[in-house]
């Protein structure tokens, strides 16, 4: 069987480091918002080139306190593209805001020009999801929030490494947040996530939020949660950050053998992009027999999974917030799309054999 993603073969690639980081925390016995957390946000913030990072339990919770810490809740509303993770519109609700959804370009992500036809009075914040691993484009996107006074929220949860024009994602908006997940680019072994920006005092804000709201540790001053990574995460996300570009730039090796391979015309590929590098969280192809396909690489022992075949206005958790838009990108998108294994510890003969079922399908 060809798996989605082999944490195990990836384990014992990095076994003594992960073995080592685990141990150092055991044996210091600081195991909150100690010096592994610290560290960690300090070497996150550099590799993402933004002045400070705040490590918190998910990315959702990354999400949800920067609405927080942005001030916006019930009455508000905020932009966000209909063909995201459930995480992106649930963070928008667990604030008291209600989301707005647009619908996507022919690349999955965020339809900018839609964008306007959606902003009212009550419109407070944008979050652009870096999707699957490629960027929005954010020059665009920065125009429209400073156009509007919109804060501007990237969600990075699948682009750790991702570039627009050779500057990462997470340093254009207000605000980016990071899944650790344990599937994500950068997974933790666990829940784990973070938030990058360039602002002091919203930097100060969230250290905060993310402690009960407390100006120490004994006084709470706003409204605060529990949401801290821990210090095993932390250990464990530092000894693999070092190894993010280079697992990266296999994503990137497979995607190109795939897009070598697949000659078969009834399968559209995602395309490479001159303005920015794709991570390839996900290989995301498209077909009308989606489903045929599916069945055919299960068959010959691959896995394969559908990010995401109900869109967020199709969610019961949404159904009762009108919309303004209309979705015809992202519905015909949802019947098509098929996720195929890119993970840095495919083989190369495994590629060849996914490659052979898909062009005989």
């Amino acid at each position: 069987m060809i798996l989605f993603n082999d944490f195990v073969t990836e384990y014992k690639s990095i076994k003594r480091d992960i073995d080592s980081a685990i141990r150092r925390v055991i044996d210091r016995g600081f195991f909150i918002l100690g010096p592994e957390v610290d560290n960690f946000e300090k070497n996150f913030a550099k590799y993402c080139g933004a002045k400070y990072a705040v490590g918190v339990a998910s990315g959702t919770d990354a999400l949800y306190l920067s609405l927080l810490a942005s001030g916006i809740g019930r009455g508000d509303e905020v932009i966000v593209p209909v063909n995201t993770a459930l995480a992106t519109g649930i963070a928008v609700t667990m604030s008291g805001a209600r989301p707005i959804f647009a619908d996507c370009d022919e690349n999955f992500l965020i339809d900018i020009k839609v964008i306007p036809s959606l902003i009212t009075k009550k419109t407070k914040a944008i979050i652009p999801v870096h999707l699957y691993g490629r960027s929005c484009d954010m020059k665009m996107l920065v125009a429209v929030a400073k156009k509007y006074k919109l804060v501007l929220i990237e969600d990075c949860a699948q682009a750790h490494g991702a570039m627009w024009h050779r500057k990462k994602v997470g340093t254009f908006g207000d605000f980016g947040c990071f899944s650790f997940y344990p599937t994500k680019n950068l997974g933790a072994y666990g829940d784990a996530g973070a938030i990058t920006t360039n602002n002091e005092h919203c930097y100060k804000k969230l250290k905060a939020l993310r402690f009960y709201g407390a100006s120490d540790r004994t006084t709470s001053t706003l409204f605060g949660i529990n949401s801290r990574v821990d210090e095993i995460q932390a250990a464990i996300l530092n000894a693999k950050l070092a190894r993010l570009d280079e697992w990266n730039k296999k994503r990137k090796n497979i995607a190109a053998l795939y897009r070598k391979l697949v000659t078969n015309k009834n399968i559209a590929l995602p395309k490479p992009a001159k303005d920015n590098e794709h991570v390839y969280h996900l290989f995301v192809a498209r077909a009308k027999n989606r489903d045929a396909i599916i069945a055919a690489l299960k068959k010959n022992g691959i896995h394969t999974m559908i990010h995401y075949p109900v869109l967020l206005h199709q969610q019961p958790i949404f159904k009762n917030i009108k919309q303004r838009g209309t979705f015809p990108h992202a519905e015909a998108y949802a019947k098509e799309i098929f996720s195929l294994p890119i993970h840095p510890f495919l083989k190369e003969k495994e590629i060849i054999h996914i490659a052979k079922a898909l062009n005989v399908v």
